[in-house]
């Protein structure tokens, strides 16, 4: 398969500077302009339950944004998820150019399927679990960087909750629910989300049983992204780094092998049923 490395930016991407630089601009603007009346930022902070020193590190971008504030500042001002794309932005801008291409497919995509041999993919981690995960994975990361880490991997599960929300499959290894990658309570919740998630109408969450044959996908993490002109791309993860599969033959491989994997893997029931029963252990 052929395997773009992505080691540049695209053409028309704007750094994380700039696109947290565009959101202290809308916010100042949509401020003073408000229909009413200017607000102070002491008067926005109140309307949005927050304090005037974050309105004022918002718009002189000296903080990172609170990932709730987006949807607030969209309802006040009837901006039609304005504060909520720009903050998507500034999120996505902090990542390797490889990896932004992947969120804004995610943002576009009609679907989404996931399959991880090995942890649970980003867009179902819970807080903690993903907490652990990149704790380890950087130990000497402060408690800052891995909190705003945390913030920015939570920040791409929006796509779960908008109006609109693609279609997503995840197939799981059984192994992943036997992993612990943290402590009992932290299990238990991670476990619980993945319940959860199985019983949205869009959602649907299946377990390859450990005593599934092997497989072409056995031992890498991939993302099937389907977008709205049909066309495919498809994610794959690896150490620190990732790959995207555009070449159209390439991508049939791929699908052919997700469609082969999910023939394999348990029911949406069957599967609920299983992971019910490692919740129980632990």
């Amino acid at each position: 398969m052929t395997i773009g490395t992505g080691k540049g930016g695209e053409t028309g991407e704007l750094s994380a500077g700039d696109s947290r630089r565009r959101f202290g601009e809308e916010l100042r603007s949509h401020r003073e302009l408000y229909g009413p009346g200017p607000l102070t930022q002491t008067e926005l902070g109140r309307l949005v339950r927050t304090s005037k020193s974050t309105i004022s590190r918002l718009e002189s971008t000296d903080s990172p944004i609170p990932p709730g504030l987006p949807e607030l500042f969209d309802q006040l001002f009837a901006t039609k998820g304005l504060f909520k794309s720009l903050y998507e932005d500034c999120v996505a801008a902090t990542f390797p150019a490889m990896y932004r291409r992947r969120m804004r497919w995610e943002r576009q995509a009609e679907a989404i399927w996931d399959w991880s041999p090995t942890i649970v993919p980003g867009l179902f981690q819970t807080a903690a679990y993903a907490h652990a995960l990149l704790s380890k994975g950087a130990p000497r990361a402060t408690a800052a960087q891995i909190e705003a880490d945390v913030a920015k991997r939570l920040a791409r599960q929006v796509v779960l909750r908008s109006t609109a929300p693609p279609d997503v499959r995840v197939v799981l290894c059984e192994s992943v629910l036997m992993r612990r990658i943290a402590g009992a309570e932290v299990m238990r919740e991670q476990l619980t989300a993945l319940l959860d998630h199985g019983t949205h109408p869009t959602t649907q969450v299946n377990i390859l049983p450990l005593s599934a044959e092997a497989h072409l996908l056995i031992d890498n993490a991939i993302s099937v992204l389907t977008l709205p002109n049909h066309v495919t791309k498809v994610c794959v993860e690896a150490f620190r780094t990732a790959g995207i599969i555009e070449e159209p033959e390439d991508v049939r491989v791929a699908v052919r092998a997700y469609t082969d994997l999910l023939s394999e893997a348990l029911s949406a029931q069957q599967s609920a049923s299983l992971i019910a029963e490692h919740l129980e252990k632990l």
